[in-house]
Parts: structure tokens; sequence; C-alpha cells
């Protein structure tokens, strides 16, 4: 029997149905959610990303920019951008797009970026706040990836998460976002041994490698929850994630597909981070 399929656009949509009852709210009070976002270069997956972002702040009536900058832009003038946005009122969150443009150093641009502005959760002092359990802006996609757990009504505390990959951007936050929900919190990389050994003892398996299908059914523990990160663009065109989810489903408990499971989740995360900080930024939170 296959696995119940966890639907990250519903969810996504259900979240984003509480979003526009809270806009709505801050508008008799004449405060309008405002998101920056700066795409520099041509990168086609990141103009994809910055369009989807653009139609999510128009759904939900939020004020929105987005600054399509050339590939030559120098790192002073990403920076000059950065500065102004900080200081523009009507801008409550600001998204660098990345990957930059090897002139530009990606470290200075997002230690730029007010920490009350930081939506993507890049900002070490946002990091560092998620490592302490203090209140922070959380990085879109764990907290994407924890929301997705928690709809499936399994409960997080003392199960053994596993989880592949130890990126900045998924892999290390969404194992403290599961430490916070108090699970057992296992990592695995490249470098890792024994790791089919280790991903076949978890309850909860959290994928995050960027390699099409590679983790199979022989990875994967009966009934354990599979939470795909990935998203692999194949050679026929198609769309793939980490988990080979033909094989994984018959053996696994709720999972995630690729398109439709954690996508959709890491935009409307970015849209309720930038409803918060427009709270906090009018000392409304």
């Amino acid at each position: 029997m296959s696995a119940p399929v966890i639907n990250g656009k519903q969810v996504s949509e259900e979240i984003r149905g509480g979003l526009r009852g809270e806009v709505e709210r801050l508008a008799k009070q004449g405060i309008t959610p405002g998101l920056a976002v700066v795409l520099v270069g041509e990168d086609p997956a990141s103009q994809v990303y910055v369009r989807n972002k653009e139609k999510a702040c128009q759904d939900l009536g939020y004020y929105s920019e987005v600054h399509r900058l050339p590939a030559s832009t120098t790192e002073k003038e990403l920076l000059a951008l950065v500065d102004k946005l900080n200081g523009q009122t009507n801008i409550h969150g600001i998204l660098v797009q990345l990957p930059l443009p090897k002139q530009i150093n990606e470290k200075a641009i997002i230690d730029a970026i007010s920490v009350e502005k930081d939506v993507d959760g890049f900002h070490p002092v946002n990091v560092g706040n998620l490592v302490i359990g203090d209140d922070s802006l959380l990085p879109c996609t764990p907290a994407g990836v924890i929301e997705l757990i928690k709809r499936t009504g399994i409960e997080m505390a003392g199960k053994h998460a596993v989880v592949i990959g130890r990126s900045n951007i998924v892999g290390k936050p969404v194992s403290l976002l599961l430490q916070r929900e108090h699970a057992t919190v296992t990592m695995c990389h490249s470098r890792t041994a024994n790791m089919k050994e280790l991903t076949a003892q978890a309850d909860i398996l959290v994928v995050a490698i960027g390699k099409a299908n590679f983790v199979d059914a022989s990875y994967v523990k009966p009934g354990a929850v599979v939470i795909d990160v990935g998203m692999n663009r194949l050679d026929n065109g198609k769309l793939a994630g980490d988990v080979d989810y033909e094989s994984v489903k018959e053996v696994s408990g709720p999972i995630t597909p690729v398109p439709g499971g954690v996508g959709p989740m890491t935009i409307t995360m970015l849209m309720q981070n930038t409803l918060i900080a427009a709270k906090r930024l009018n000392g409304l939170a």
C-alpha cells in the first residue's frame, strides 16, 4: 500500500489563508507588509523563484519591490542598495537571491541586511538565536519542513530524526529546529560511513543533498515520515527530488512529492516571515 502524500500546496494555501486575515487586520492600522527582492544577473532558476515571490506578494496584498541588477554589479553597488532598503520604512523584509556573481562576497551582503528585515533567516544574529533557542526569523525552507511534519499529526518529541545534508541553508537549521521539537537528531553527509544503517533507524527522514533519486527504499525504515527537500532537473526536463519517490512510497509513512511538497512551503514561510517582521517593526509583536 502506497504511503499518504503530504500535500505542500494544500498546507501552503491553508497558511496563506491565515496570512490574508492578518494582512486585512494590519491594513486597518495603515500597515502593508513590504518585501524587497534583489536579483543580480540572469540565473534562470533564480528568475523563476523571484517571479514566484512577486506573485505571492500580489496574491496576499503585500507591497513588493523587485530590483533586477546586471551580472556586472559590484559588491559596493549591491551594498549601497541593501543600505537604502534597510532605511525604507515601507520595506519590512529584504531578500537577496542567491547565488550571487563571483565578484560579490555573499557573506558581506547577508551581514549587511538589517537583522529585523532578514526574512531569509541567514544573518549571523538570526542564526545564533536559532542555535540557542531564542526568538528569531527562521530560514524559510527548514521552517516549512517542520510545518509539514506537524501537519501529519505525528509527534516529533522523542522520535529519531535523521537529516541527510549539512548545508547552512537547510541541513543545519532543520536539525536545530527538529531538536527544538525535542526529536533526537542524527546528521549524515558525504563523509558518513554507515549512512544506510543510520537512516534505517529514522522515524523522520529529511533529505537535502541535491542528488536526484539518491535515497531509495533500502534507506528507509517502514512507516517513517520522509521529507524530500531536493529539487533536481533531469535530462528529460522533469523535476526530481533527492528521494526515489516511486520506490520509497511503498515502504514509508507520510512522504512529500517533488514538485508539490516542500517547494510551495518555502515561499509561504517567506511571506509569513515578512508579515512577522512588519508587525515587529511597527511595535505590534
